[in-house]
């Protein structure tokens, strides 16, 4: 590699204990001069958004979530109190759970388990997995982020029933209704009722003020609530009450975690592209995906605490940018696909395709310093496996960069709340960044909704099937049941519906006689 071109697009950030390494994509002399007119207007649009802009218009709502990490920010004095007494409230609820002043039925809590989905979940999980001491944590924190069934026993069976009355249940969800964690929060309550528990009693909830969860919450005399609120979407809330008060029961310095975050903000405003990592970082995005998405991000962290940054990653950015009109209403299909794990794994899983398979991808590597607390371990003469793992790091960039594979390198120090807060204020703003470049509203999630309200239909659908098999005590094709329910476009529906009913016998649906597409089914509890 080009060593003038490294001293060139080498930025360190000696005072955040942070770099970004440029120099290994692609890119000519004349592309970043090419690309200032869109930088400068990324930088505009991102100070016309912290100032309370309405920076979604589709939904008509400011964005808001940096003044989460930096009160003084937010356009109102009011906003900025809610900010600083959330923070506050947060603290001392913490405070009086690991005292034992709010205790369950069993005693003090011990464990706290998390209700959510999509940014109700992945945040919270990423940092919690991150920040983990398992000898210092204050509290053991487990995740329902799904409605499986057997995903939630599985964890309920971690946490063991003899348990349930120290463990703190935090529900998340901004309207209530979310199907997911509705879900989750019912079967809880089950699982704690078989406890012969009040659930009431062991649970705080995270939502907008007047919801529906709001509201159930109040109705039953739920410990605490703590808002969502309309200027925080769910994939930039980590500094919101639903990633700060999870982190903070676990006994993660939740301050420490935001000072990180605001100190990013402020090198991420820098007006010199070559002094603003987030802009860097951005402008190599549009390079290596053409500003189409032609190319997929591949997230490499060698790190083991770092394995869930990807899986976070992948919903910041993929539902921020993957976006089918711009905001002038033209069709534009944007986004950039974003995948990956861990190195060195990864060095024995995917890495061959990467080096010497499709060239359809860019690297992003994580380089994390400090290798572990305590005295190291000499595996060979003055050879550590961290010495190993920088050296996968150093060779496998060195073997994809001799390819003319492009890759990216960010360093930080360690493992901490500053420099977590910090990279996930990074990809905050990079991610806000593009947005701007390609003129998409990165705030908005409406391929979401779609996938809601289909989902919605569908289980419609099922609820008539079972009524109509129930009420004919008789045996039905596919065929009469779609004209029974007038559905004789969805025959292929109706048939996979039937067949998880089938397989799941307490539901009382069978096959009665016949297979595959001429089966008939009958309704037997």
């Amino acid at each position: 590699m080009n060593w003038q071109k490294f001293q060139k697009y080498f930025l360190n950030l000696e005072q955040l204990g942070f770099s970004l390494d440029i120099s290994r994509v692609n890119f000519g002399e004349d592309f970043l001069e090419k690309m200032g007119a869109k930088a400068q207007k990324a930088l505009a649009d991102m100070e016309s958004l912290e100032k309370g802009a309405i920076a979604n218009p589709d939904e008509n709502r400011m964005v808001g979530h940096y003044w989460l990490r930096n009160p003084s920010m937010a356009p109102s004095a009011e906003l900025r109190k809610e900010i600083e007494d959330n923070i506050e409230k947060i603290s001392k609820f913490a405070e009086d759970v690991h005292s034992g002043k709010i205790c369950g039925a069993g005693g003090k809590f011990e464990n706290v388990l998390c209700i959510g989905i999509g940014g109700s979940a992945l945040g919270p999980e990423f940092v919690s997995d991150a920040l983990s001491r398992p000898c210092s944590d204050k509290m053991k924190v487990y995740f329902l982020d799904n409605t499986d069934p057997d995903g939630m026993d599985l964890v309920f069976k971690k946490i063991g029933k003899e348990n349930l009355g120290r463990t703190l249940a935090v529900i998340a969800s901004k309207s209530g209704g979310t199907p997911e964690p509705r879900n989750s929060m019912l079967e809880a309550m089950e699982k704690y009722k078989q406890a012969g528990l009040d659930f009431a009693k062991h649970a705080v909830v995270t939502t907008g003020k007047g919801s529906k969860l709001y509201n159930f919450a109040k109705e039953n005399g739920y410990l605490e609530f703590f808002p969502m609120w309309d200027w925080v979407g769910g994939r930039t809330s980590e500094f919101a009450a639903v990633g700060l008060l999870p982190a903070a029961l676990q006994g993660i310095d939740i301050r420490a975690l935001l000072d990180g975050a605001k100190a990013m903000d402020e090198a991420t405003r820098n007006a010199d592209m070559l002094k603003n990592p987030a802009m860097l970082l951005s402008l190599m995005w549009y390079f290596c995906t053409d500003g189409k998405g032609k190319k997929d991000m591949v997230v490499l962290p060698y790190k083991d605490r770092l394995l869930l940054l990807s899986r976070y990653l992948q919903q910041l950015i993929m539902e921020s940018l993957g976006k089918e009109k711009d905001l002038d209403g033209n069709i534009v299909e944007q986004g950039i696909t974003v995948y990956g794990n861990k190195g060195s794994t990864d060095q024995h899983a995917y890495v061959q395709q990467l080096r010497d398979g499709v060239d359809n991808f860019f690297i992003t590597f994580i380089e994390v310093l400090k290798d572990r607390e305590g005295q190291p371990v000499f595996v060979e003469p003055e050879i550590t496996s961290g010495d190993y793992l920088q050296g996968f790091l150093l060779g496998t960039r060195e073997a994809l960069s001799a390819k003319g594979r492009n890759n990216i390198t960010i360093t930080v120090q360690d493992v901490s709340e500053k420099s977590i807060g910090q990279l996930i204020a990074l990809f905050d703003r990079a991610t806000g960044f593009y947005a701007s470049f390609i003129n998409i509203n990165a705030y908005h999630q409406p391929g979401v909704e779609a996938g809601k309200k289909a989902a919605a239909g569908i289980l419609q659908t099922e609820k008539k099937i079972v009524d109509l098999l129930a009420s004919k005590r008789g045996e039905m094709t596919i065929d009469e049941i779609a004209s029974e329910i007038n559905l004789e476009n969805g025959k292929e529906i109706i048939f996979k519906l039937l067949t998880h009913l089938t397989a799941n016998s307490c539901r009382g649906v069978k096959i009665a006689s016949g297979t595959g597409f001429d089966a008939k089914y009958k309704f037997e509890k």
